[in-house]
C-alpha cells in the first residue's frame, strides 16, 4: 500500500549537477514505479516517516504557484521531475505535472524524462515551450527482464508508442538507456526498434553502489546464470560497452551521449 503525503513546499526550483541541465523542479518525492536500481531513494534520509522508496510519495500541492513565482527570472534549462517520476500514476489524480507545465516560464529550455506514455497527454501545452526535449527510458524491450527491475512502471513497448507519437507531433525526443543491464540488456534491437522515433540516444552503466544488494537478489532469483558474470564485472567490460554503442550509432546513423560512471564519461558541473 504507498502512502500519499500532502504537504506544502517553501521552494520547489533548485540548481542542479543533472548533466545538460541548470535547473530541477521538484514537486514528488518518491515515485511509485518501484525500479529497484533506483538512486534517489537517499531521498528517504530527510523524512520523519519510514516507509521505503516506492511506498510513499509527498505530494507538493503548491508546487504550481512556487513555480510561477521561482521560474519568472531564470535562464537554461530546467529538468522535470528530480523527485521522482513526473507522470507516474498518481499524477493521473493531481495532475501537478501538468499545472506545473502551465506556470512556468515558458523562456526556459525544458527537459522531461519519463517512463510513462503519461506524457502525451501534455502535448498541447509542450507547444509552448520555445525549446523543449522529450524522452523516454527504455532500458529493456524484453518484458519480462523489465518487470523484475522496474516493477510496477508501464510497459517498455507502450513507452516506444509514446516516444513515435511525440515525434510525429515534431517534438525533439530522446531515449535514456539507463541503466544498462549488463548481459540483459540488447542494445542492437534497441537501436532498431527506437531508432525512427528520435533525435538522440542516452546511455547510462549499472552503478550498484546504491543497489547492489536488490540487483544481486534479483538477478540470483531470476537470472542465476549471471550472478558469477555480474560479481565479475569491470570497467574493461563498460569500455567494451562504450566502444560496442559507438559502432552501433555509426550503423543507425544517430548521435549518441554515454555517461558511463566506470568509464569516467559521466561528468558533473
Amino acid at each position: 500500500m504507498v502512502k500519499i503525503y500532502e504537504i506544502k513546499a517553501k521552494s520547489v526550483i533548485h540548481k542542479t549537477k543533472i548533466p545538460g541541465a541548470d535547473w530541477g523542479i521538484n514537486y514528488y518525492r518518491g515515485c511509485t514505479h518501484r525500479c529497484i536500481y533506483c538512486y534517489l531513494k537517499f531521498l528517504c534520509r530527510w523524512r520523519k516517516q519510514k516507509e521505503k522508496w516506492g511506498e510513499f510519495v509527498d505530494v507538493k500541492i503548491n508546487a504550481p504557484e512556487l513555480v510561477a513565482k521561482e521560474s519568472k527570472d531564470k535562464e537554461g534549462t530546467a529538468i522535470l521531475c528530480t523527485g521522482g517520476d513526473a507522470y507516474q500514476p498518481i499524477d493521473k489524480k493531481y495532475q501537478l505535472t501538468r499545472k506545473v507545465l502551465q506556470n512556468l516560464n515558458q523562456n526556459l529550455k525544458l527537459s522531461i524524462l519519463t517512463k510513462s506514455d503519461l506524457i502525451t497527454r501534455d502535448i498541447d501545452l509542450f507547444k509552448r515551450f520555445k525549446n523543449i526535449e522529450l524522452g523516454l527510458t527504455i532500458t529493456t524491450l524484453d518484458e519480462n527482464v523489465k518487470r523484475v527491475f522496474e516493477p510496477f512502471s508501464p510497459s517498455s513497448y507502450t513507452r516506444l508508442e509514446a516516444l513515435k507519437k511525440l515525434k510525429q507531433e515534431g517534438f525533439h525526443t530522446y531515449v535514456f538507456v539507463g541503466p544498462i543491464f549488463p548481459y540483459l540488456t540488447d542494445l542492437k534491437e534497441i537501436f532498431k526498434q527506437v531508432s525512427p522515433f528520435v533525435d538522440l540516444f542516452m546511455f547510462e552503466d549499472l552503478n550498484l553502489n546504491p543497489c547492489r544488494k536488490e540487483v544481486f537478489e534479483a538477478i540470483k532469483k531470476n537470472f542465476p546464470e549471471l550472478e558469477h558474470k555480474y560479481k565479475k564485472l569491470s570497467k574493461e567490460f563498460w569500455f567494451k560497452k562504450e566502444m560496442e554503442i559507438k559502432k552501433l550509432s555509426k550503423k543507425f546513423n544517430k548521435p549518441i551521449k554515454i555517461y558511463f560512471k566506470h568509464t569516467g564519461s559521466l561528468k558533473f558541473k
